[in-house]
């Protein structure tokens, strides 16, 4: 399975936000999201560290 974006991570999330404020879910339907939400800010933290080393990385390199 490819890698979504940022972006798209970030939607799916705030989705499984949502559906969990305002659903009744299932206890195995509600693990399976809040497994699944943990997966993408995982996903979303590496992101983000790889992106400020990289701008870091770039910053140095002009000093």
């Amino acid at each position: 399975m490819a890698k979504k974006s940022y972006t798209a991570s970030i939607e799916e999330i705030e989705s499984i936000l949502r559906q969990i404020e305002t659903e009744a879910l299932d206890v195995d339907v509600l693990t399976e999201k809040v497994q699944r939400a943990a997966e993408l800010i995982k996903s979303c933290k590496e992101k983000l560290h790889k992106t400020d080393s990289e701008v870091q990385k770039i910053l140095d390199d002009m000093a």
